[in-house]
C-alpha cells in the first residue's frame, strides 16, 4: 500500500511542481526573468492564455446566443464557441460551486494534468519515461499551465488506449467517450479502434460494443449544440476553427490566416519524429498505439495552423514510448538536464505573451 502511495506522490510531483515554477515568476509579478520581460499582472496572465477565456464564456453562458452577445466584448460570432466543446467548461461550472470560475478553471487543468501522467505512467510503467512526459514537449507544459481542454482530453486518449490495449473495452468506450466530449479529434480513437479490429481481424462484435461510445458522445455533443443553438452541425459553422485543408502540407502556404509565415522549418521535424515514432510502433508490435498514431499523425498532414506541436501533442505519449529505448539511456539524461532550461524559458515566455486582453474580469469571475 505504502508503495503505491509513494508513486502517487512522485507523479504529483510530477505533475505540480512544473508548473507551479512555471507560475512563480508571475506570481511574484516580476518584471523579468533571464531578461525575459515578464507582465505584472499575477495569475490574471495564466487566466487569460488561450483559449481559457472562450473556455470560461461557455461554462457562465453554455452556449446561450443571448447571454454570449450582451455579457461578453469578444469579435467572435457565437457560433464560434461550438468548436469548444461541453465537458471541461462544465467541468469549470462544477469547480466553481467552490471557487470562482477561473480557479476553477486552473484546478480542472491541473487535476486533469495528473490524470494524464498518472495514465500514461500505467501504460509505460517507468517512472524516467513519465517524468520526460511531463515536461516534454515544452508545449505540452504550457497547455497543462494555463486554461486548457488539452489536458483533459490527452489524459482520455491514453486511458482509453490503455484499457483499449487491455483488451477492456467498456472503459476504452467509457474514456473515449469523454475525450470525445473535450474535444472533436477524438473521433479518430473510434477509427483507430475500427481499423485495429478489421487488421488483426480478431474481434467479437459484442465485446466491441462499447466502443461506440465515443461517435454516441459526439452524437450528445451535437444535440446540445441543436437544442441550446438550434443548429446541430453549429461545429462546421464556428468559424475559422477547422483547420483542416484538402491537400497535404498547406501548412507551407505562408499566406493562410492561422499560419502567417514563411518561417516553419521546425514543422518538418514535428513530420519526422511523428512519421519514425509510428514506424517503431509497428516495429514494436504494438499494434493498438501504433495504428491510433498513424491515424492521427496522417490527420495531421492536413492541419494548416502555425502552432502544429499542440495539434500533435495526443501523439506524444505514443511517440516517447516507442522512442523508450533512446530516452532510457544515459546519454539523453545528459542532453535532458541541458534541454530542461530552454523548455522552462520557452513556456515561461509563451505564456507570458499568450494572452487575451481582457479589461472588464467582472463577467468572467
Amino acid at each position: 500500500m505504502w508503495p503505491k502511495v509513494q508513486k502517487l506522490l512522485l507523479l504529483g510531483v510530477f505533475s505540480f511542481v512544473p508548473t507551479l515554477l512555471i507560475w512563480l515568476p508571475l506570481l511574484f509579478r516580476l518584471p523579468s526573468f533571464w531578461k525575459i520581460p515578464l507582465p505584472t499582472d499575477g495569475l490574471a496572465t495564466i487566466v487569460a492564455n488561450y483559449d481559457g477565456p472562450l473556455y470560461l464564456v461557455v461554462a457562465k453562458t453554455f452556449y446561450n446566443k443571448e447571454k454570449i452577445k450582451t455579457t461578453y466584448q469578444f469579435p467572435l460570432p457565437t457560433e464560434y464557441y461550438t468548436a469548444h466543446f461541453p465537458l471541461y467548461p462544465s467541468l469549470i461550472r462544477v469547480g466553481s460551486a467552490v471557487t470562482n470560475f477561473p480557479y476553477s478553471m486552473l484546478l480542472i487543468t491541473l487535476a486533469s494534468s495528473f490524470l494524464a501522467i498518472y495514465f500514461f505512467y500505467k501504460l509505460t510503467g517507468n517512472l524516467f519515461l513519465t517524468f520526460v512526459f511531463s515536461i516534454f514537449p515544452a508545449r505540452w507544459l504550457i497547455v497543462r499551465s494555463v486554461g486548457s481542454a488539452d489536458p483533459l482530453f490527452i489524459a482520455a486518449v491514453i486511458a482509453s488506449l490503455y484499457f483499449f490495449k487491455n483488451k477492456k473495452y467498456l472503459w476504452a468506450g467509457i474514456w473515449g467517450a469523454i475525450a470525445q466530449a473535450t474535444k472533436s479529434p477524438a473521433i479518430l480513437l473510434f477509427i483507430s479502434y475500427a481499423a485495429y479490429f478489421i487488421f488483426t481481424k480478431n474481434y467479437n462484435f459484442k465485446k466491441i460494443l462499447p466502443i461506440f461510445l465515443i461517435p454516441a458522445s459526439l452524437l450528445l455533443v451535437f444535440t446540445l449544440y441543436w437544442v441550446v443553438q438550434g443548429d446541430f452541425f453549429g461545429y462546421f459553422r464556428s468559424g475559422d476553427n477547422i483547420h483542416l485543408f484538402f491537400l497535404p502540407f498547406s501548412i507551407f502556404n505562408y499566406s493562410t490566416p492561422w499560419v502567417g509565415t514563411f518561417w516553419l522549418e521546425e514543422i518538418i521535424f514535428v513530420y519526422l519524429l511523428g512519421a519514425l515514432g509510428t514506424l517503431q510502433l509497428f516495429k514494436q508490435k504494438n499494434y493498438e498505439y501504433a495504428i491510433f498514431s498513424a491515424i492521427f499523425f496522417l490527420s495531421t498532414l492536413f492541419v494548416s495552423h502555425r502552432d502544429l506541436i499542440r495539434y500533435s501533442l495526443p501523439l506524444v505519449p505514443f511517440m516517447i514510448l516507442a522512442f523508450s529505448e533512446t530516452i532510457l539511456k544515459k546519454e539523453f539524461r545528459i542532453v535532458l538536464g541541458i534541454i530542461i532550461i530552454p523548455i522552462y524559458l520557452f513556456s515561461l515566455a509563451y505564456i507570458s505573451q499568450n494572452v487575451m486582453p481582457i479589461s472588464n474580469w467582472a463577467p468572467f469571475l
